[in-house]
Formats: C-alpha cells, sequence, structure tokens
C-alpha cells in the first residue's frame, strides 16, 4: 500500500450552495483548500478529482424516485417536492443541485476506492460528510450521503467489516439508518444530546437491528461539554469498540461545529481537542484497519474562525506533515480571507490549549452526567457485543 495521502478536490464542489443567507457557506470550502496550499501540504499528497457519481452509485443507498426528485428540483427548483425535504428552509432547491450533490458523493466514493486498490492509505474530502440525507430524503443540509455512499462501495467491493467514527456535533442519523441491519458496519457517533440538538436522534438505546443489533453505538454529549469530557468520552467508547471490531477500512467524520464558536450548537470543544481526535483516529486506522482510512469533513458554521484550521488539520495529519499547532497563518492567507469576508483572520492554527482527560479506567463518578453518558452507552452496546459494560 502506498504510504501517499489523497485530497479529493474539485474547484466545482464550491457551487453547493443553498443561498446567501443560508448557514452553510461554500465559501468555508475554499478558504480550507486556500490554506492547505498555503502551508503547501499539496507537495506531500495528491490531489484528485473524481467524477460524479452516477445513478447506478448513488443507489447503492438512495432510492430511485429521490433520486428523480433531486434532479428535477436541480433542473427547475421552483418544482422541488418538500416531501422529498427539497424545497426547504434546511435543504432549499438550487440550479445545478442534483450534479454538485453527485460531485460531492464522487469524491467519497473514488477515494474509498484508491484505499480498497491500495493507490493510497489515507483520503480526504473535506468537502463530504453530508451524514443526514437518507435513502429517501434530504435532511440538514444533505441530499446525498456520501459517507454512506463510500462504505457502501466499500461492500460492494468485497469489505466485510467497515467502521465509521462520527463527531460532528449533530448525530450521524443517515449513516445509522443506511446501515441500521448491517454487521458489516459498525457506527460510532458521538455528538449533541438529542434533547437539545437536531435531529433528536443518537440515543444511546439505538444501537441496530437485525442482524446488525449491537453495530450502532450512540454516545449524546450533554450540552455545554468542553473538551475534557469530549476527549474521555471518545477514548471511553471508541478505541475499544475498533479493537473489537477490527475494520478493514477506518472512515471517520469530522463536523467542525462542536467547536464553542459553532453558532448552531451547544458544545465547548477547542480546535486543539478537534485535532487531537483527528489525531486518535488516524492512529486507530494504523492500529486496526493496516493504515486504510477514509476523513471526511461536516458542518461547521464558523466558517472563518474554526472550519478551515480544523480541516487543514485533518489535511496535513493524513499527509503525514502535521502543522505544528504555534504555527501562526500565513499572512497570505488571511488577506485572502478579508478580501473574500470582510472579517478578519485568525492568527494561529488552534486555540492555544492543552486538554487533559481522565481516562475510563481510572473510575467513574456514578452522580456525573457525562459520566452517566459514557456509562448508558456503555450499558447499551458493550454487551452485546460481548465487551464488558
Amino acid at each position: 500500500m502506498s504510504g501517499r495521502a489523497q485530497l479529493m478536490w474539485d474547484d466545482a464542489v464550491t457551487g453547493y450552495d443553498f443561498g446567501p443567507e443560508h448557514p452553510m457557506d461554500p465559501v468555508r470550502l475554499d478558504l480550507t483548500r486556500k490554506l492547505i496550499g498555503a502551508f503547501g501540504l499539496d507537495q506531500e499528497l495528491k490531489v484528485v478529482a473524481a467524477q460524479p457519481a452516477g445513478d447506478s452509485t448513488l443507489q447503492l443507498v438512495h432510492r430511485e424516485d429521490f433520486i428523480a426528485a433531486v434532479k428535477a428540483a436541480s433542473a427547475d427548483p421552483g418544482a422541488a417536492d418538500p416531501s422529498y425535504g427539497i424545497g426547504t428552509p434546511d435543504d432549499p432547491a438550487f440550479a445545478g443541485m442534483h450534479e454538485v450533490s453527485a460531485l460531492i458523493a464522487g469524491q467519497s466514493v473514488a477515494a474509498a476506492e484508491a484505499i480498497w486498490r491500495g493507490d493510497v492509505a489515507h483520503a480526504v474530502n473535506f468537502a463530504g460528510g453530508l451524514h443526514h440525507a437518507m435513502p429517501g430524503g434530504a435532511a440538514g443540509f444533505c441530499i446525498y450521503n456520501d459517507a454512506a455512499l463510500a462504505i457502501a462501495r466499500l461492500l460492494e467491493l468485497g469489505a466485510e467489516r467497515v467502521a465509521y467514527v462520527d463527531v460532528d456535533v449533530h448525530h450521524g442519523d443517515g449513516v445509522q439508518a443506511a446501515f441500521w441491519d448491517d454487521p458489516r458496519v459498525l457506527t460510532i457517533s458521538l455528538h449533541e444530546h438529542p434533547r437539545t440538538l437536531f435531529p433528536q436522534t443518537g440515543w444511546p438505546e439505538e444501537t441496530g437491528g437485525g442482524a446488525g443489533e449491537g453495530s450502532a453505538v450512540n454516545v449524546a454529549l450533554p450540552a455545554g461539554t468542553s473538551d475534557a469530557g469530549w476527549l474521555r468520552a471518545f477514548h471511553a467508547v471508541v478505541p475499544e469498540l475498533i479493537g473489537d471490531f477490527r475494520p478493514q477500512v477506518l472512515v471517520t467524520q469530522h463536523g467542525a461545529d462542536t467547536h464553542f464558536e459553532d453558532p448552531l450548537a451547544h458544545l465547548a470543544i477547542s480546535l486543539d481537542a478537534q485535532r487531537m481526535v483527528q489525531s486518535a483516529c488516524h492512529d486507530l486506522a494504523h492500529e486496526h484497519a493496516d493504515g486504510r482510512w477514509l476523513a471526511l469533513g461536516g458542518g461547521g458554521y464558523a466558517i472563518v474562525d474554526v472550519v478551515p484550521r480544523s480541516w487543514t488539520h485533518l489535511t496535513a495529519i493524513a499527509a503525514g506533515a502535521p502543522v505544528d499547532p504555534a504555527a501562526e497563518v500565513p499572512e497570505e492567507w488571511r488577506h485572502e480571507v478579508f478580501a473574500r469576508t470582510r472579517q478578519l483572520a485568525p492568527a494561529r492554527m488552534t486555540d492555544g490549549r492543552t486538554p487533559k482527560w481522565l481516562d475510563w479506567a481510572s473510575g467513574y463518578d456514578p452522580a456525573d452526567r457525562l459520566d452517566q453518558t459514557i456509562l448508558a452507552t456503555r450499558r447499551a452496546v458493550f454487551p452485546q457485543r460481548g465487551l464488558l459494560a
């Protein structure tokens, strides 16, 4: 297997644009790509543009009638059918919607194929991670579920065990739904508690169905959780499950909306902690999946201060050339930010924190809300997998 990493990028993905009033501003993608270039990471990985996913690929996850509805809305946004989740406030229809959504999906599918072939060990598609889209409908700013499509393609190619770890602030509901009863896919989502955040799913009791019972894992974090709690929860659940499952490929989703500056949610995570989890995912891929790692973006609505820095760190880790947390943000990028957004760019690459957490093995406090969350998840799913809760 090649040690090189692959960055999936096509300028046209910035056409995924729900309009000027929508929080998912595509400038976040362009600014991320430019920050990656400003750090010279283009020299450390291959930059590849893939073809859009065709109908047969999209149908690995999505229903034919839903794809037809997206195409119809793409050709005539005024004709969008809201029963399919399009033409809604969350997912307004726009011209070319099908084409750019299929393009983003195509990048994740092609990345999965390259990893499975052994062309590269790691691949990143930070334009992807659109984890809310369902087989029969759009939801939560997501039209086609590129993460689920990449996993479905891996299964089609012969993978027997694929693990998906989602650390977006929102529950990875669409990926969970796609593989709810499939024991070949282990889905793990750490997210803000459904009582306080969309999509109001991701309870610890959601553990999969049928043959897939025990293959869905949900850690529902209390609003206000900060670095120490987030890292404690991640390390109390994810490594043990990944080690037991022994995936052939690890797919991870790194929505940056856990950050304390994100306007749409209520966790309080720093860039430093996000970077630590990105690195932990990289290490888990090497420990348990022969290094096969597909890393995706996701949510993130602090489009200048957070998203570009977080996903540049992710790309750098995948490339084997981590950016020093103390590094200054390149001046040319800061000028670009001001020219594009009239906002002042951050000066350094992280928030300057050194997060620490208590390991679960050191014991837990039954009166602590975070520890109650972790224990609920472990009790719900670990015994089903033959592990001690």
